[in-house]
C-alpha cells in the first residue's frame, strides 16, 4: 500500500472520530439527540441518554481519532501499528455490537447502512494494519 493511500485512509478514519468526540465531550445531550448530524439519529435510537457514558464515549472517540491522525501525519510504522490496533480495539467490538443489536429506532435499511459503515472502517483500519505488519523494513 502506498504512503499516500495509507495517509488518506488514516486521516479519513481520524477526522470523524475527532469531530464526533469533541461534539460528545462538549455537548453530550446534543450529540446523543442528533448524532451523526443527519437522519437517522443512530445514538438516540438506543435509549436512554446517560451523560457520563456519552462523555466517556466522546473522550474515547477523541483519543482514538487523535492517535490515528498522528499516525496518518507521520506514517511511522510503530505509530501506525499502535494507532490501528487501538482504533480496532474500539471499532471492531462496536461493529459487532451493532451487528448483533439492531437499532430499535431505525428501519431495516437504516440499520443496515449503519452496520455497513461501521464494518467499512474496521476493514480500512485492518487493511492499513496488515499492510504495515507485512511491509519490509530495511535492515
Amino acid at each position: 500500500m502506498s504512503r499516500n493511500w495509507k495517509r488518506l485512509i488514516l486521516i479519513g478514519l481520524a477526522v470523524p472520530n475527532i469531530l464526533s468526540g469533541c461534539w460528545a465531550v462538549f455537548s453530550p445531550a446534543n450529540w446523543y439527540e442528533n448524532f451523526p448530524g443527519w437522519s437517522p439519529r443512530v445514538v438516540s435510537a438506543l435509549p436512554p441518554f446517560n451523560e457520563h457514558l456519552v462523555s466517556d464515549t466522546g473522550s474515547g472517540l477523541l483519543a482514538t481519532g487523535l492517535l490515528v491522525l498522528i499516525a496518518g501525519l507521520c506514517l511511522r510504522r510503530d505509530i501506525t501499528v499502535i494507532a490501528t490496533v487501538g482504533y480496532l480495539a474500539f471499532s471492531l467490538p462496536h461493529a459487532v455490537f451493532h451487528l448483533q443489536h439492531p437499532g430499535e429506532g431505525l428501519s431495516t435499511a437504516q440499520d443496515a447502512w449503519n452496520v455497513a459503515v461501521l464494518w467499512l472502517v474496521v476493514v480500512l483500519a485492518g487493511t492499513v494494519l496488515i499492510a504495515e505488519v507485512r511491509r519490509k523494513v530495511p535492515s
